[in-house]
């Protein structure tokens, strides 16, 4: 399956959790879909056509400032960061967090919401537990999520 080549994926690549990188490695390959990761630090890529690598200086929110200089509507990004999602969502990306979660305009104020909460918490000195470790199910359910995209890629290319 080789999909259009106005599709990319958009990784915000420092707190990419590895086998989700792999499983977008894995698809570049097989779909064709360009997909490039943003970081400001060094990091190692599979040599590849439709892999590619940014490194941003460091500083904060200087990565998420590249990926809404670069990101296009309808391109898929992949982050945690719920502020960022939020602004790619009204930019038009699609926008997955590496646990397979869908930001939708229909679903992030919610998301920012309960963000912003427990911030606050912390920052009154509840303590509070980091997120569980990445399972096989959000591998899953973040994989389903990519299929669904390079199928939808592949659709909207000439053939």
């Amino acid at each position: 399956m080789t999909a259009s080549l106005g599709a990319a994926i958009w990784v915000d690549a420092d707190a990419c959790p590895v086998p989700i990188k792999e499983t977008l490695f894995k698809a570049a390959e097989r779909t064709g879909i360009k997909v490039t990761l943003i970081a400001n630090h060094p990091m190692r890529v599979p040599p590849g056509d439709h892999i590619h690598f940014i490194q941003v200086p460091q500083g904060f929110d200087v990565a998420d400032h590249r990926l809404v200089q670069e990101v296009a509507p309808g391109d898929l990004v992949v982050t945690q960061d719920i502020p960022l999602a939020a602004e790619l969502v009204g930019l038009g990306a699609e926008v997955v967090s590496p646990r397979g979660e869908v930001y939708s305009p229909e679903t992030i104020k919610a998301r920012l919401t309960m963000r912003d909460f427990m911030e606050t918490l912390r920052a009154s000195g509840v303590q509070s537990e980091g997120p569980a470790p990445l399972s096989n199910k959000d591998r899953q359910k973040f994989a389903a999520v990519l299929d669904r995209y390079c199928h939808k890629q592949y659709l909207k290319s000439p053939r």
